[in-house]
């Protein structure tokens, strides 16, 4: 699958600090340049089972599967990560409108805020009574802010730093980090802000630059932490300064980063009229509830959060489960063209749905002809309020636990998916297990990257 395989060297009993660095690296490389977008969450994580059910799950794969070459071309690279991405997000779709048992798909609580734009909530626990669960009463006082150093508004014009190498100093979490950078002759001021608020972004080190343009087309560089409020023995998050800097030194006075211009804040709220602070405006609540604070509320109105009942959660439950198939249709559509053979896995998607067409449409999600589905939520409100709700509602469960199979099987496999010639058959009755299956998909990661 590629010579770089041969350029990481492997120590007795596990891989060394520096092998694991390097693999992280080259992972990390690799969803950068082919997969989309996407962001871990609490479903990413797996139980010991979860992952020896995983492990059987590979071996049994690579038994069975005949021996075959794919096309090694960058599109085939591209489909497999990004559809493996894309099945691990509805996978979490699911999960995260499911409880932990096998039969609780789509049980998940819904929650009801009297006010989204003050407080919006989701419930995080497992499946319990109504009753166990009281309501919460939130008053917010102020939210949680990051820190700011928003520079000097200058021109956009020739820079007056004479042309030089500069360098400063950025103090974050008791580290130092010092940036370097040339100034040029004929160098404009927006130049050379655009060059450090690029070379501050790469640094990942917890602030994040931009360049601010202003109504009279002059430019700053802003530097604002990533995370928001303080501890009470700090008053700053991070600090700028080049008094002690190993080149030449003005770049911060003149550019204007070294005094904040906004100080880090905490948020402070009313639960249930008990005094509150937080570090964040997203936190959770006895392991209950995740409340995010968007707003501030009027003096002395409180938000009200409580779940709703078990249809309301479901009929929500199902508005969202929609949304998620219908994005991973809509993705894999984005690989058709470059890579014909996704239509097979669309194919075999939309079959899932056609399969529970009749029961679908039944409750207002009309199955359309390229296997999408059309959510009338008008219908699905008179569904949910009639007296065998959840009876009607117990279709979407197979529909969804369909789903959730197909999705385990694409994240698994997505080579199942690419167009490749197979080579040879295992003899039957005398397979035996063989890395090879998986070592199609993990090889790209080495060849790509090296």
């Amino acid at each position: 699958m590629g010579n770089c395989v041969t350029r990481i060297s492997w120590m007795k009993g596990g891989a060394s600090m520096a092998n694991i660095a390097a693999l992280n690296t080259i992972y990390n490389h690799y969803l950068t340049a082919y997969a989309p977008k996407s962001t871990s969450s609490q479903y990413d994580t797996h139980k010991k089972s979860e992952l020896r059910s995983l492990y059987n799950s590979i071996v049994k794969m690579n038994k069975e599967s005949p021996l075959y070459l794919f096309s090694s071309d960058a599109s085939t690279g591209k489909f497999a990560v990004g559809m493996k991405e894309n099945a691990r997000e509805l996978t979490n779709v699911i999960s995260s409108l499911s409880d932990s048992a096998a039969s609780g798909l789509l049980n998940k609580k819904a929650v009801a805020s009297s006010d989204d734009n003050i407080v919006s909530a989701t419930y995080i626990g497992e499946a319990v009574n109504e009753e166990e669960i009281p309501s919460l009463q939130i008053e917010v006082k102020s939210l949680a802010q990051e820190q700011i150093n928003n520079g000097n508004q200058l021109p956009q014009g020739n820079i007056d730093l004479e042309p030089n190498t500069y360098s400063f100093d950025i103090h974050v979490k008791d580290l130092d980090y010092e940036f370097q950078f040339n100034v040029n002759k004929g160098d404009t001021n927006q130049i050379i802000q655009e060059k450090l608020a690029r070379l501050i972004n790469k640094s990942n080190i917890g602030v994040e630059a931009s360049v601010v343009e202003n109504e009279n087309n002059s430019t700053s560089l802003c530097i604002a932490s990533t995370e928001t409020g303080i501890a009470d023995n700090q008053s700053t998050l991070f600090n700028i300064s080049d008094q002690h800097t190993s080149k030449s030194s003005g770049a911060v006075a003149y550019l204007g980063i070294g005094e904040p211009t906004q100080y880090p804040k905490n948020a402070s709220f009313l639960l249930n009229d008990v005094e509150r602070t937080t570090y964040a405006n997203s936190f959770t609540i006895d392991k209950a509830y995740q409340l995010s604070l968007n707003g501030v509320s009027n003096s002395g109105e409180a938000t009200t959060i409580g779940l709703k009942t078990d249809v309301e959660s479901i009929a929500e439950n199902i508005s969202y489960l929609i949304q998620g198939y219908n994005s991973f249709l809509q993705k894999a559509n984005e690989y058709v063209e470059a890579h014909p053979p996704t239509g097979k896995l669309i194919n075999e998607m939309s079959n899932i749905s056609f399969a529970y067409k009749n029961d679908l449409d039944s409750i207002g999600l009309s199955v359309q002809d390229d296997g999408t589905i059309s959510l009338d939520k008008n219908l699905l409100q008179q569904t949910a309020q009639e007296d065998d709700a959840l009876e009607r509602f117990h279709t979407i469960r197979g529909f969804a636990g369909s789903l959730l199979n197909k999705t385990n099987q694409v994240s698994l496999n997505p080579m199942h998916y690419v167009e490749k010639t197979i080579v040879a058959y295992k003899n039957p009755g005398k397979s035996f297990s063989s890395p090879y299956v998986t070592s199609n998909y993990s090889g790209m990661l080495f060849n790509s990257y090296c």
